[in-house]
Order: C-alpha cells, then sequence, then structure tokens
C-alpha cells in the first residue's frame, strides 16, 4: 500500500486570509482600442477641436426617462445642466437588442466604479465594447469611504423591491421609467437591464460590506463623454432619488430633482477612418462549449 500523504496543518482559511490579492483579468490583455495610438486621447478634446460637431440636443426631465440613437463613431454626452442629479443608463445594439450592456462584466474587467478610458461591454454572446468612456469632469477617485463616481454595482431603483419592503405599488422608479422608455423604443420590460449609475456616488461599507450612497459630487457644467463603439440605442432615467441625499426607500420628504442634458455629437468626415478607426466586432468564440 502507498503510504497516505498527511493532511496539511494549514488551514485553508488562513491560506486565503495570509494570500495577497489577484486580479482576475488584466487590462493589457484586452484587445486594444481601434485606431492609432493617439486616438483616444484626442477624443477627449474632439469637440473643442472641431473634429466633431453638435448634431442633436434633448433634455430628460426629472423623474423620467428617454431614448436616442448614437451612430457609431458619434459621441455623446450626459450633462449636468440644471442642478445635482444622478442616472440610470441602458444601451443597446439597434441591429440586435439582445446585444445590450452588462454591467457584471464590465465590473469584473474594469472596476466597481467606471471613468475615462473604461469601456462599456456587453453581453455573451457578442462580448465586444459598445463604448468607451472619453471623458468624466468629475474625475472623482475613491473617497477615504471607498465611495466613488459612476458604479456598475448597484441596480436601478425598481417597484418590485419597493412592493417587497413596504407592500406599496409605486411606479416613480428608475426601472419603471426605463421600461416605458424600451416601449416607446419596441422594446419590453426584460429589455431593461442592469445600469451604469451615471453621476452616483456609492461604495461598500467597511463594516459589513453593505452598499450605500452619499449626495452625488456632480456639479452643474460636469458630464459624462461616451465614443459609440457600434450603433447603439441608449435610454437614461433621471433617479427620483435626485442626488441621492436621501436613501431609497426612506420617507422624510421627496427629493429634490433635476433635468439632464444629452449631447450627440457627429465626427467630421473621413476624421476616423483616417485614424484607422473602426466599429468594434462580435466575439469570435465558436459557441460549441464542448458540446460536441
Amino acid at each position: 500500500m502507498s503510504q497516505q500523504s498527511k493532511p496539511s496543518s494549514v488551514s485553508r482559511r488562513d491560506i486565503a486570509r495570509n494570500a495577497k490579492p489577484m486580479i482576475c483579468y488584466r487590462v493589457e490583455n484586452l484587445p486594444p482600442k481601434r485606431g492609432d495610438a493617439g486616438l483616444y486621447a484626442s477624443l477627449r478634446t474632439a469637440v473643442s477641436g472641431g473634429n466633431d460637431s453638435l448634431v442633436s440636443t434633448l433634455v430628460i426631465p426629472p423623474r423620467d426617462a428617454r431614448s436616442w440613437q448614437v451612430p457609431a463613431g458619434h459621441l455623446w454626452r450626459i450633462v449636468c445642466s440644471h442642478g445635482p442629479q444622478v442616472a440610470d443608463m441602458n444601451c443597446w445594439s439597434t441591429r440586435d437588442p439582445r446585444d445590450r450592456f452588462y454591467a457584471s462584466k464590465t465590473r469584473q474587467i474594469h472596476a466597481t466604479h467606471l471613468t475615462t478610458g473604461d469601456r462599456l461591454w456587453s453581453n455573451m454572446p457578442y462580448l465586444r465594447p459598445l463604448a468607451t468612456i472619453v471623458e468624466d469632469t468629475i474625475a472623482y477617485g475613491f473617497d477615504d469611504d471607498g465611495a466613488g463616481v459612476h458604479d456598475v454595482i448597484g441596480s436601478r431603483c425598481d417597484p418590485y423591491t419597493h412592493h417587497l419592503m413596504t407592500g406599496e405599488d409605486v411606479d416613480d422608479c428608475c426601472h419603471s421609467n426605463l421600461v416605458r422608455a424600451a416601449a416607446g423604443d419596441g422594446l419590453t420590460e426584460g429589455d431593461v437591464h442592469d445600469v451604469l449609475n451615471v453621476f452616483m456616488c456609492t461604495g461598500f461599507t467597511r463594516d459589513g460590506n453593505r452598499y450605500f450612497a452619499k449626495p452625488s459630487p456632480v456639479e452643474v457644467g460636469d458630464y459624462i463623454e461616451f465614443f459609440a463603439e457600434v450603433d447603439l440605442l441608449v435610454s437614461a432615467s433621471t433617479c427620483p432619488q435626485g442626488d441621492v441625499s436621501v436613501a431609497c426607500g426612506d420617507v422624510g420628504g421627496t427629493p429634490k430633482t433635476y433635468p439632464l442634458t444629452v449631447e450627440i455629437y457627429r465626427p467630421k468626415e473621413g476624421w476616423l477612418e483616417g485614424r484607422g478607426w473602426s466599429a468594434s466586432e462580435v466575439s469570435g468564440y465558436g459557441g460549441n462549449h464542448g458540446l460536441g
């Protein structure tokens, strides 16, 4: 008989507690952004430099949602135009709305909170960049409580959770706002998905790792700007929580809410193509999954 190895005296729990964290997905292993080396840096000043021009503007009323289309290669901004306000954003490929923003994978690849240079990835089996953030005027980083801005950790406020906790039917929430906007675009409630929480300041508590929010640091004039990597349908809700000075579910008064402005910019003809850019393509994985 072979001699059995002695069980390790080191606890697996001790191994885990003493091990250094390992980054699961290294961004340097991702396919590079398309175009020449300086293209994405120059997109930050494309509007002021005259390489992109404003083609349309829309206003998202308070406590409501609106949708807009962004052709591949165009920019769009969500602008704090009237007062501190957060927004919940969805986006879909216009060619196939099943190809849509995937908050979980975006979080795994980049971080809990997004900023300039991060890409918005779509769900499987497509898994490609739908858009890239090219400017974030807040550039908040992380504060002493571990809070950051533009998170992909919290979902939208919704009537189901509210009913679960209060027994009340309330439609004044981001999920319902997005459902109404989606219906106007020929989509259904099932097409509404986890969001990018634009301008929202959030994190996890040190004790208990519970999701928390702070009043948004956004000020009038701040904006986040995206570059469309494919033809997109985008929808955003102005959250009924305003700047989230009041926690969801609190009944101590109605939060102050404001409109947000969306601006869409078209690139100068031939500018992107001359710098080697082209729209992103769906994943090249063969899709067999070992099924034979």
